[in-house]
């Protein structure tokens, strides 16, 4: 009975080894099932919430924060998904608790609160068409190098901004895009060799934005944006990283690597031209490689710049009135400045380099058209003048000639006095011409033994100049 009672025992220990030696082999059995992935429910819109968000929405208006907590946080931690009004009144009620903060603690807890805002504005409103989750981001980063002040270069803050500047564009916030720029200097004083490109970057990108808000007329922030671009211009030009040899070092294989790329030729172009690089030839390079792509105004005036370096004076000439007929409005910097500066320069060729003084004043004449107030203009016409010879001893005797031919410097006197009574930046200049060409008017003698081609009081130089003068004689 024993040895039976054993016998059973021992089997029924072994059936559940034996049930698994039998269980057949699956060779393509299927994987687990997936988790049911549980959505999380959307909170709840009571009652309470919607008379919550009144009470502190009110509040607020009347700039009671304190008051407006109490109701704000319970909206906000019980339906935040029930206005935008939680957010964008919640930011200024965040703000008031924090400067009303004394503990270093309690303070902390409110800014890391005003950023979590941004992210539950994100969550639950990011994809507002007007406010979307770009737009949010800019607010993260600007609240971000707001509270968190110990952090230097705010570096943290720089992938919000960023993503922030590139999802708006124009429509990103002038606060926005001036943070940008300063959080991108910031970390660029700190490790220039690392951040160096990106801050190049950054500050064409951000004045590039500046410049076209500035130049709407239906945008409340155009006068602001015109603002912070000099401020940001002025940023660029203390950073040192606007040495013309350093963004060569940055972007010479760079321009070299993408000379079919009409975006980034033009882009490199214009980032020379603000920072006043326009002799490197990496400039020249890139204007080249823009123009053989597809001509443009810009492009034409990098291209003539790069004759008149190299001395091919009508090239320059040639290239600068492209860039006139051009005439891009669609780019940076473009108006009045730029076409009379195309317009003087090939006036200075023509006198300086050709010494065709008729042609040169006629391009003067057509940039003070453009730009009245010009006094380079007067003084380059009045030097015209003085250096030409209208009266030909094939039509008067030598000595009557050499006489005749001192009229001209009444003419040009009277251009450098015109130069510095429209332009004062030029008087310092203007008055030395002045002094030193009425040395070589007619003398008295001389006016007297020309009474018939003077004509008294007032005299009208001879040949192409054409200018109606008034006689005096040298000092």
């Amino acid at each position: 009975m024993k040895l039976k009672s054993l016998l059973i025992i021992a089997l029924c220990a072994a059936l559940p080894a034996l049930a698994c030696a039998k269980k057949p082999k699956v060779e393509n059995s299927s994987a687990a099932p997936e988790p049911e992935v549980v959505e999380e429910e959307e909170p709840v819109i009571t009652e309470e919430c919607l008379m919550n968000i009144s009470l502190f929405n009110e509040s607020v208006k009347n700039k009671q924060y304190q008051d407006a907590y109490t109701p704000w946080w319970s909206v906000y931690t019980t339906c935040p998904n029930a206005n935008k009004v939680i957010y964008t009144k919640g930011a200024d009620i965040v703000e008031f608790m924090y400067n009303q903060a004394t503990d270093p603690a309690e303070k902390d807890k409110f800014r890391k609160l005003a950023l979590e805002l941004c992210d539950k504005r994100i969550k639950y409103f990011g994809d507002d068409p007007r406010y979307p989750k770009a737009y949010i981001l800019g607010q993260k980063g600007v609240e971000y190098c707001k509270y968190f002040t110990e952090d230097e270069t705010k570096e943290k803050a720089y992938p919000w901004l960023k993503e922030s500047v590139n999802g708006m564009g124009a429509k990103s916030q002038v606060s926005v895009l001036t943070k940008l720029a300063e959080v991108s200097y910031a970390m660029y004083k700190a490790d220039p060799n690392k951040y160096g490109e990106q801050f190049m970057a950054d500050y064409s990108l951000v004045t590039d934005l500046l410049q076209t808000i500035s130049k709407d007329p239906t945008n409340k922030s155009a006068s602001v944006a015109g603002q912070q671009k000099d401020y940001v211009d002025n940023l660029f030009a203390i950073s040192g990283a606007a040495d013309c040899s350093k963004l060569d070092e940055i972007y010479a294989d760079v321009v070299k690597a993408n000379t079919g790329n009409l975006e980034e030729m033009l882009k490199y172009v214009r980032l020379y031209k603000r920072v006043n690089c326009t002799e490197s030839d990496v400039y020249f390079a890139a204007s080249e490689a823009a123009h053989k792509l597809q001509p443009t105004e810009e492009s034409a005036a990098g291209c003539a710049r790069m004759c008149m370096k190299k001395e091919d004076w009508r090239g320059a000439i040639a290239y600068y009135n492209e860039a006139l007929n051009i005439d891009d409005e669609s780019i940076e910097d473009d108006g009045p400045e730029d076409n009379a500066d195309y317009l003087f320069n090939i006036a200075y060729i023509y006198f300086d380099k050709l010494k065709n003084y008729s042609e040169a004043r006629s391009y003067c004449r057509r940039s003070l058209e453009v730009l009245p107030n010009q006094g380079r203009c007067y003084i380059l016409i009045g030097s015209c003048y003085a250096a030409a010879k209208p009266y030909s001893t094939s039509d008067y005797p030598a000595a009557k000639a050499a006489i005749l031919n001192k009229t001209v410097f009444w003419a040009a006197v009277d251009q450098f006095h015109k130069a510095k009574q429209v332009d004062p930046t030029v008087a310092g200049d203007a008055d030395k011409l002045i002094a030193m060409y009425s040395k070589y008017f007619p003398t008295k003698e001389e006016i007297f033994d020309l009474p018939n081609e003077l004509g008294g009081t007032t005299f009208i130089v001879g040949g192409w100049i054409n200018e109606k003068t008034v006689c005096r004689p040298a000092k």
